[in-house]
């Protein structure tokens, strides 16, 4: 009883000494997950209850872009900063690429070390797979997790091995890493399905071994990129299949991690940032998410593939229960968490922008522009406020062909030309009507845009080579 008296009195110093200190942060990143795959952006069939606890307890972005509609680009822009082709990042790198972030480039992660924080990553890195681009390379201090994305792998989508005459036949064993050394290979679904749990062992493990210092934890779910699975506790569990049975044990994982800062009393000073890489990779069907409504999805420059949900949560600074509309985008992660943790900021260009007074719900406009690039260096589009101009390209398209079913793809091509198209997204976010005639105005001022774009930036489409690029880290 006197140990408990004891404690009830030294309780409010316990708080009051947690909020004293700079934030923690997590940051939990999704592979594939659309814009309408929670219920508090619409998802149907399944709920995604602490998903939304945690929107109606902190800010929703309805706006929110990714830099770029892949994976180890949007990943690139997420840590630095930077548009990824301003560093020399595009695409997705496979196994065999021997290139991956550059050490020059300054991290999230980095940057939070500089200031006393405590670092880990968990998940899915995707931004090099030789030793010196390793997560524990680029500011933090720990690391478990997949190297790159979970379906480059020797297995089928039938989850069989695979056969010599196969394209998957040409990637090495699936390693899962600790630190910057494998630990164990994933070589069928079921461990595949057991990844979701294990990276939330691993999240809510750190939490507690940090709870006396301040740490910055970066969750880069693998799930739910294909091959999806779940793990025995949530097989059959929705009404929308598998898909559904991958979204409920994400959920699941999010409300562990938020249980375990309310019992440390960790929860009014840590800053919980949820969102996704790109949006849904349609051609899988039933075993991919939803766009929201918006057009086409991964792979794509049109809403679909970029627009992403994204939730902040800070009790003890940001209101609960705000909706933002404005443009924003995971580039801006970067400067807005250097100002709120008083970080260095780097000293080489990025792109990001300090989107703080959105998240304490003021009407401000941080963000002015943003542009869609894709395949390497080329810029498909350039948005200003709501208004966005389609510039012509070509591009896979998914409308116009059968999806595929049970983890099977169907079949996209990537050769489709795109015309010049004005869209207002304020009355047409699903990018359907052209109405560049009635605004020649706007598009005279968004071509503007799409020269400092050039002049900066370059641009493959038009044999532009920008001035302020830089290159990525080559394998030695």
């Amino acid at each position: 009883m006197k140990l408990l008296i004891s404690f009830l009195l030294l309780l409010p110093f316990i708080v009051n000494a947690q909020t004293q200190k700079p934030p923690n942060v997590i940051l939990i990143f999704m592979d594939d997950m659309g814009y309408g795959d929670m219920s508090a952006y619409g998802a149907l069939q399944y709920q995604t209850p602490n998903l939304d606890r945690l929107a109606a307890d902190g800010v929703r972005f309805t706006n929110f872009v990714t830099a770029q509609p892949v994976c180890s680009a949007s990943r690139a822009a997420l840590l630095t900063g930077c548009y990824p082709n301003r560093i020399g990042i595009s695409g997705a790198l496979f196994p065999d690429s021997k290139i991956g972030l550059n050490p020059k480039e300054t991290t999230i992660s980095e940057m939070m070390k500089t200031a006393g924080y405590v670092t880990s990553m968990i998940g899915k890195w995707h931004l090099g797979v030789q030793k010196e681009f390793l997560p524990v390379q680029h500011g933090f201090d720990s690391y478990f997790g997949l190297p790159y994305s979970n379906d480059m792998w020797p297995v089928g989508y039938d989850g069989k091995a695979v056969r010599k005459d196969q394209p998957q036949y040409r990637f090495p064993p699936l390693p899962l890493i600790r630190d910057d050394k494998p630990v164990e290979i994933i070589n069928n679904l079921e461990k595949q399905g057991n990844l979701t749990a294990r990276y939330t062992e691993e999240a809510v493990s750190f939490i507690k071994k940090n709870q006396f210092n301040t740490f910055f934890l970066y969750l880069a779910h693998s799930m739910p990129h294909v091959p999806i699975a779940a793990s025995s506790k949530f097989k059959g569990r929705s009404r929308q299949g598998a898909y559904g049975d991958v979204m409920m044990e994400i959920d699941w994982s999010v409300g562990e991690i938020l249980k375990t800062l309310t019992e440390l009393w960790l929860e009014k000073n840590t800053i919980v940032i949820f969102t996704s890489d790109n949006g849904p990779w349609l051609k899988f069907g039933n075993h991919a998410g939803s766009s929201g409504g918006f057009r086409e999805g991964k792979g794509t420059s049109f809403e679909g593939g970029h627009r992403v949900p994204c939730i902040v949560r800070w009790t003890d600074r940001f209101p609960a229960g705000v909706v933002t509309n404005k443009l924003s985008s995971t580039l801006d992660i970067l400067p807005t968490l250097a100002a709120v943790c008083s970080l260095k900021m780097p000293t080489t260009k990025i792109d990001g922008v300090n989107i703080l007074p959105l998240m304490e719900g003021k009407d401000a406009t941080p963000r002015k522009h943003f542009f869609y690039y894709y395949d390497k260096n080329n810029l498909k589009a350039v948005r200003r406020d709501n208004w966005k101009l389609v510039l012509p390209h070509q591009s896979q398209l998914y409308e116009t062909q059968l999806q595929g079913s049970d983890g099977f793809p169907g079949i996209t091509t990537g050769d489709n030309p795109i015309p010049l198209a004005l869209y207002d997204l304020r009355r047409d976010p699903s990018e359907r009507y052209d109405v560049q005639k009635l605004y020649p105005e706007i598009v005279s001022e968004l071509k503007r845009l799409a020269e400092m774009a050039r002049e900066d930036l370059g641009d493959d489409l038009t044999k532009r080579a920008g001035k302020n690029n830089r290159q990525p880290g080559v394998a030695k």
